[in-house]
């Protein structure tokens, strides 16, 4: 079973950077997609980014278009979430996620079958 563990959150001023990094445990020939998803206290998961294991494909939600880049490094087994001009509203678990049937809507928590633990990042001044 592969292992998806994150890493690199943590606290951040306004207007400060992370990045936040997922690596997989094995090699992964199956993937299709991989995410990153976030959840705020009281609030239900929401996509952030996809890429698609090609990395030719990617999507970045409106709320983060910009200031946001996920990437992923084929060699290592490992995703990337860039995150610039960080924001209180950014504050929430984020969390590493990865589908391997590419009929599915990348863009919805079902569709994913491998998630990580989270990993806390938290915007304060």
């Amino acid at each position: 079973q592969v292992q998806l563990v994150e890493s690199g959150g943590g606290l951040v001023q306004p207007g400060g950077s992370l990045r936040l990094s997922c690596a997989a445990s094995e090699r992964t020939f199956n993937f299709v997609t991989m995410a990153w998803f976030r959840q705020a206290p009281g609030k239900v998961r929401e996509i952030v980014a996809h890429i698609s294991w090609s990395g030719r494909v990617s999507y970045e939600a409106d709320s983060v278009k910009g200031r946001f880049s996920i990437s992923r490094d084929i060699a290592s087994n490992t995703l990337y979430l860039q995150m610039n001009g960080l924001n209180p509203e950014d504050t929430a678990v984020y969390y590493c996620a990865a589908r391997t049937n590419r009929y599915t809507n990348p863009s919805v928590r079902t569709a994913y079958e491998y998630w990580g633990l989270g990993t806390q990042v938290t915007v304060s001044s």
